[in-house]
């Protein structure tokens, strides 16, 4: 019932030549050299960026648990004068 249904004879389909015969021929792209300083200072970037941005979300957390109980505190004191 859902099996393709081929024909008998398939006819062949006509295959087109290519104007110029000579291949097609892609732009080399600029060859980058890397040795092992180059990664390594990279490496040690990306592990310094990611500790500071570590340092500045916990010190943000921080901030607004602090900011949390300072409220807090502030609201329990207005309510008992």
């Amino acid at each position: 019932m859902f099996l393709p249904k081929y024909p008998d004879n398939p006819t062949p389909q006509p295959t087109h030549a290519p104007a110029d015969p000579a291949p097609a021929r892609r732009p080399a792209l600029p060859s980058v050299s890397l040795d092992q300083k180059t990664v390594a200072a990279v490496l040690v970037g990306g592990v310094v960026l990611t500790a500071l941005l570590a340092a500045v979300a916990v010190t943000a957390i921080s901030v607004a648990v602090a900011a949390g109980v300072l409220r807090s505190l502030l609201r329990d004191h207005h309510h008992r004068r």
